[in-house]
């Protein structure tokens, strides 16, 4: 009899997160064994799904939210509770044959890297590692002999058709964008657009964050530095499309004119369960694709004087150093804030400029990415340049360089 797969999950309570413990809790009894949950404030819903799961060790890394989940998990004394962000580093390295890296944002690299270092099989949706840290994380990833096993349904899609055997046979690589909720407004439009219009993505469920980043097309200019770390590939030969049925996740051309693609409906647990079961593949309880009933696909050129992000995202990559670091902080915070109703939707992408631009003149910013401790360095530098700007610009009052 084979012996169950140890499983963790960080970020255990977001939308990637739960597809991911739908799909093990669907699978033959005895295939997986949870080992690990992590969440950053949700201690209701982390309880529950380690009683549910069977957990031996859970996470909460907001401490606010320790007392909430000890009460909830008082009739569990087999389940052991940790708090803070040490806590949740502690879980990513529990031991465990296969963790999904699950955590939004650049909170997720130290936990990462801790289950990345264990040498096994990281499946990750965290993009953040590898834009913020790419050499770095690629590079211990190569020592420690991770399989590393990309989650995003695009860079997923691509990995299911890269011949990784014949690398030099590929000339590029097309990720799909569904274009978001703006796909079709003016640029006029877009100044008044408000946090619910930004919300309302019209393909995929997602976290907040993840979708404003959709709706700017920050999270494809994310992931085009994701791509090029990846797959190992130059900026130049990572192309974006505009495809809303968000059929189509991923291309693949070759040198000799043929393109493979990855097709599937709109549903995390498609590469949740490509990256779950790899090499071999599992039953996801997915809606099939019958092309009859789509009709038609289409696709488009991205327009990046309405979505500058994209712009901004190959301009960094070209700069290289601190450039992605700073991106990834600046896009955070600016995002919190449009959330928060503190400043304007194209503000967003405005600001993440602005604070690129500060950061080449800040005395108090690191010069090169060495270690890690220089990424963390950078992005909390980063992140307070992001604040003192929007601290200083007005509530959506174009103080911020329009677009």
């Amino acid at each position: 009899m084979t012996a169950a797969r140890r499983i963790s999950v960080l970020g255990a309570t977001g939308s990637v997160g739960v597809a991911t413990l739908d799909l093990i809790e669907r699978a033959e009894p005895g295939t997986f064994d949870v080992v690990a949950l992590t969440a950053n404030r949700n201690a209701a819903a982390l309880a529950k799904l380690a009683i549910r799961h069977r957990a031996d060790y859970v996470a909460i890394a907001d401490p606010r939210a320790a007392a909430e989940l000890r009460e909830a998990l008082a009739g569990h004394p087999e389940i052991e509770i940790g708090t803070g962000d040490t806590a949740v580093s502690e879980a990513a390295a529990r031991p465990a044959d296969w963790t999904m890296a699950a955590i939004v944002g650049a909170a997720g690299l130290k936990p990462t890297l801790e289950a990345l270092r264990q040498g096994r099989a990281l499946a990750f949706a965290n993009k953040e590692c590898l834009v913020c840290a790419g050499a770095l994380f690629m590079r211990e990833a190569a020592a420690c002999g991770t399989r590393l096993l990309p989650v995003d349904s695009e860079h997923n899609a691509v990995f299911q058709v890269f011949d990784f055997e014949r690398r030099e046979a590929i000339r590029a690589i097309t990720l799909t964008a569904s274009g978001g909720p703006f796909r079709t407004w003016s640029l006029e439009r877009m100044r008044t657009a408000r946090r619910q219009d930004a919300l309302a993505h019209p393909t995929w469920e997602m976290g907040a964050k993840i979708t404003i980043d959709s709706a700017t097309m920050m999270n494809k200019g994310l992931e085009i530095i994701e791509a090029c770390w990846l797959f190992d590939l130059t900026p130049d030969r990572v192309e974006v499309v505009v495809h809303p049925q968000s059929i189509v996740h991923g291309l693949v051309e070759y040198r000799d004119g043929s393109v493979l693609a990855q097709l599937g409906s709109p549903d995390m647990r498609t590469p949740i369960a490509s990256a779950l079961a790899w090499p071999q593949r599992m039953r996801a309880p997915v809606e099939r694709m019958r092309l009859g009933d789509i009709a038609r696909l289409d696709f488009e050129a991205p327009d990046e004087v309405r979505f500058p992000a994209l712009r901004l995202a190959r301009e960094v990559i070209a700069a290289g150093g601190i450039a992605p670091a700073v991106f990834n902080a600046a896009n955070e915070i600016a995002v919190a804030a449009f959330l928060e109703e503190r400043i304007g939707f194209l503000d967003i992408a405005a600001s993440v400029e602005e604070v690129l631009e500060r950061s080449l003149a800040d005395p108090d910013m690191p010069r090169g990415v060495e270690s890690f401790d220089d990424v963390y360095a950078i992005d909390a530098r980063s992140r307070e340049l992001a604040r003192n700007l929007i601290a200083t610009s007005g509530q959506s009052k174009a103080r911020i360089p329009s677009i």
